[in-house]
């Protein structure tokens, strides 16, 4: 990403994977080349996840199976938080679990409340190899539990139980981009 420039604004949008496609599921390769390639990839990561509305985005969502995610979401006190990290650890999640509507750019137009810590820490690398620690509380917390999970092959979906994970699972047989 170029300093001082727009994230996404020299990327290429791409196609969106969906649930069902094989590479959702798969648990994402540590990224091993910091250069060109990669920056341009998170280019295209961000530009995708702003086309599609997204406050979060994961490689393996645009098809490629490399640990990097990229967002642009508030907290719960409306703080944006702008950035990308590079093969990520989820190295802490604490505080109270909080069931909240989450949805997916993979499982477009569909949501169910879903739980998770209202505290997470990810560490990691930036696009030029700096080492880098993002903590989040509330909704940030939520999205980088979740683009974390899109790297382990998990979706928001594979949280729930009961009558929530039916419900869901019915709404997806009938979403009009399920195979």
């Amino acid at each position: 990403m170029r300093h001082g420039s727009i994230p996404g604004a020299h990327g290429r949008v791409r196609p969106l994977t969906l649930l069902g496609d094989a590479g959702l599921r798969e648990q994402c390769r540590e990224v091993a080349e910091f250069g060109p390639e990669l920056a341009a990839l998170v280019e295209d990561l961000f530009a995708t996840m702003y086309a599609a509305q997204g406050v979060g985005l994961a490689a393996n969502q645009i098809g490629v199976a490399q640990r990097v995610f990229v967002y642009d979401c508030p907290d719960d006190d409306d703080v944006r938080n702008l950035g990308h990290v590079v093969n990520p650890r989820l190295v802490d999640v604490d505080g109270v679990v909080v069931r909240g509507p989450e949805g997916c750019l993979s499982l477009p137009g569909l949501e169910a409340g879903t739980e998770r810590y209202d505290h997470a820490v990810i560490e990691g690398f930036t696009a030029t190899g700096e080492p880098v620690t993002v903590h989040g509380t509330g909704f940030f917390a939520r999205c980088l539990q979740h683009e974390y999970d899109h790297l382990e092959g998990r979706v928001y979906a594979d949280h729930l139980m009961g009558w929530r994970k039916r419900k869901l699972l019915r709404h997806i047989r009938r979403a009009p981009w399920h195979r």
